[in-house]
């Protein structure tokens, strides 16, 4: 038996790139799946490649920033499929930039995609969580623990309150059956993609700094983990950071 069938999920940015290669693994290992975004089209795709090899996926058209937009999503998920069992939020704009770069308005659209949805989301799914136990994966990045943090300051702050809200969330609903933990992946993401031709020679140098020498694949060096921490072979594993970055990250 497939290790998460039976189970239902509710993966926020899944439309391509990491959260796509999350719902891939989840609906692999026999999950049924929830993809949200803000684009149709490309949750669609999404939903049909999971149809194509064999698995059950949703397309729930969602803005993570908009608290009635995400209310709708759950209600969506549960009435669907029965319940709500695993939840990923992956969804993040990107406020990159010095802190003479970034205005408030990016700032405020970071915080709003990010810990605040997150924070919106984990109380909309925590109701359905704890029925029969569940499983939360936020989203975090190794780029908040770089030592020259120039160019990351908004970034990193809004991936690290991520953290800590996990880390609560972690403490207080663990007796309730919930696990939840913070993933930091390295990935080959539209948002890696974007990095390497905006400025190829940090990229090319951080790259270079991984161990591995590589970057990982959405799907199977980040998806397949996170399918894994969802699972039961990960049942004692709660309020954790952990990188998937192919050794580039210190995190003591």
């Amino acid at each position: 038996m497939k290790r998460l069938s039976g189970k239902a999920a509710l993966v926020t940015g899944a439309g391509q790139g990491v959260g796509q290669g999350i719902a891939y693994a989840l609906a692999a290992e026999g999950a049924r799946v929830a993809v949200t975004g803000r684009t149709l089209a490309k949750l669609e795709s999404t939903v049909a490649e999971i149809g194509r090899r064999g698995g059950t996926a949703l397309a729930i058209e969602c803005d993570v920033k908009d608290a009635a937009s995400l209310q709708r999503a759950v209600a969506r998920t549960v009435e669907a499929f029965g319940g709500l069992q695993i939840l990923v939020n992956n969804a993040q704009e990107v406020p990159l930039g010095t802190l003479e770069q970034i205005d408030e308005a990016a700032f405020a659209a970071g915080w709003e995609s990010g810990p605040l949805a997150t924070f919106r989301l984990m109380k909309l799914a925590y109701p359905h969580l704890k029925k029969n136990g569940g499983s939360i994966v936020n989203l975090g990045s190794p780029a908040a623990k770089r030592w020259d943090m120039s160019g990351y300051g908004a970034y990193g702050a809004v991936k690290e309150a991520i953290r800590q809200l996990s880390r609560a969330a972690a403490c207080e609903w663990g007796k309730d059956g919930i696990r939840t933990n913070v993933l930091m992946p390295l990935a080959d993401s539209p948002a890696m993609a974007w990095w390497t031709r905006e400025r190829p020679a940090e990229a090319a140098a951080f790259v270079a700094t991984v161990p591995m020498h590589r970057v990982g694949s959405c799907e199977a060096d980040i998806g397949r983990f996170v399918a894994t921490l969802c699972s039961d072979d990960c049942a004692y594993i709660n309020g954790q950071s952990i990188a998937a970055d192919g050794g580039q990250a210190f995190l003591g």
